[in-house]
């Protein structure tokens, strides 16, 4: 009863703030590159527009509110304190009086079981809704499959004015399932808007046409220094909304060339040993960890690894994902892939090793970043990926850095996940000490 008080009432909060101000509210959801299309969208319009986003991925039903409203959500051991939520409340009084310093709201919304969205429904009424993707996610909930993922994702369509779907991996036959007409698409290979990739790599970047209703082509060419072809698709849908909502081209090319990848998506760190760290460590999915590896497939380098932690909340079909993932390990492009976790270790470990790659297999971060130092050659490439509860894969990246203070770039860093990792990790009885490795 305390939670869903605490909920109507911030809902109310957002109705009236809503009511009296009038800000456009652009959504994301989706089953992979939520945050990332999220900060691009926010960095296509910054130079036009008075923006409001959280930087990280309050994205459930009870944080959605706060973050829309730019109010900061209670640390996690104060959200059952009535007095906390009374301060919650005074914040978000204050922010419905107070004169609007926002044009645009930009908010992921997450789904973690069919009609979570329709909380949202109750109190949103967006502008724009991107789809960034339909894949497994929190399977152990979806019982009824990739079918139902995506008519829960889409069904945002139903209570948005106009909603942008990512035609590459948003699969046709899931169509009829976004209840309206008001229906564009994004893409590297197929939509109304679309990047079409002329050359680069991951690393130098990549020289893409920009191609769309009203674009100019002879101007429309430009660099863009995200990781990853997959990433490129979150830039793609910064783009659609930056024109349809009136940002000149060449201010909107500009704002798109600044755009760089955020902590744990595909991020580019320096490593030991000379090496390249690709910290991709925020979460794991089949399809996302899939097109890691392609894109660092991409890179030239003398040695390439990948360490691959367990893929969480997949029910049914984490056998099938996790194998999917290791029948992906091509033994020509790496080295060594090295596994976190049980789940990894008894299906991706299997795969990647009947596809002929080296393996080994770690129950935690901390082994797995031990080893891969001591097989890192001058020059290498390493990939890491993997999710976050009893993986944490970024603790493997931690160990593997060139320079301590870029620690601070990777996820889960604060004191409530090191002490979330270090009670786990005493639990295995690995004890090292997260902040002084």
């Amino acid at each position: 009863m305390f939670t869903k008080y605490v909920q109507w009432r911030l809902e109310r909060y957002v109705k009236k703030y809503f009511k009296k101000h009038h800000p456009t509210l652009i959504v994301v959801v989706g089953s992979v590159g939520k945050t990332t299309t999220k900060n691009a969208i926010a960095m296509a319009l910054s130079k036009r527009y008075r923006i409001q986003l959280e930087p990280g991925n309050l994205n459930t039903a009870l944080s959605v509110p706060l973050a829309i409203m730019g109010v900061k959500y209670p640390p996690m051991e104060l959200v059952r304190s009535v007095k906390t939520w009374r301060q919650v409340f005074a914040a978000m009084r204050e922010r419905v009086r107070a004169d609007q310093g926002v044009d645009v709201i930009i908010q992921e919304l997450a789904t973690d079981r069919p009609g979570d969205l329709a909380v949202f429904k109750r109190y949103l009424k967006p502008d724009i809704a991107v789809v960034t993707a339909v894949s497994p996610e929190h399977m152990e909930n979806f019982l009824g499959g990739i079918e139902e993922v995506a008519r829960e994702e889409l069904s945002v369509a139903g209570f948005s004015n106009l909603t942008i779907i990512n035609a590459d991996d948003v699969d046709d036959r899931f169509a009829g399932f976004a209840e309206t007409t008001n229906i564009t698409d994004y893409g590297i290979n197929a939509g109304e808007y679309r990047l079409q990739v002329l050359g680069g790599n991951p690393l130098a970047g990549y020289e893409v046409l920009l191609q769309g209703p009203g674009v100019d082509s002879s101007v429309a060419r430009i660099t863009l220094h995200v990781v990853g072809e997959h990433m490129l698709r979150s830039v793609c849908a910064a783009a659609a909304i930056g024109l349809r909502m009136g940002v000149p081209l060449l201010e909107l090319l500009e704002n798109l060339s600044n755009i760089r990848p955020v902590e744990g998506r595909m991020n580019p760190l320096p490593g030991r040993n000379n090496s390249i760290l690709i910290d991709d460590t925020y979460n794991s999915s089949p399809e996302a960890a899939v097109a890691a590896l392609k894109t660092i497939y991409q890179i030239e380098a003398p040695q390439r690894i990948a360490i691959l932690g367990s893929m969480n909340e997949l029910g049914n079909y984490t056998s099938q994902g996790h194998q999917q993932v290791g029948a992906n390990c091509d033994p020509m492009m790496l080295e060594w892939v090295i596994t976190i976790g049980q789940v990894a270790e008894q299906w991706l470990a299997p795969a990647a090793r009947q596809a002929g790659c080296q393996v080994r297999s770690f129950p935690d971060p901390i082994s797995a970043g031990t080893f891969a130092n001591q097989v890192l050659r001058p020059g290498g490439v390493v990939l890491i990926k993997g999710s976050q509860n009893e993986v944490f894969a970024e603790e493997a990246t931690k160990l593997m850095l060139a320079y301590a203070s870029d620690g601070d770039k990777l996820v889960r860093q604060n004191d409530y996940w090191s002490k979330r990792k270090r009670d786990w990790l005493n639990s295995l009885s690995v004890k090292q000490d997260l902040d002084n490795e």
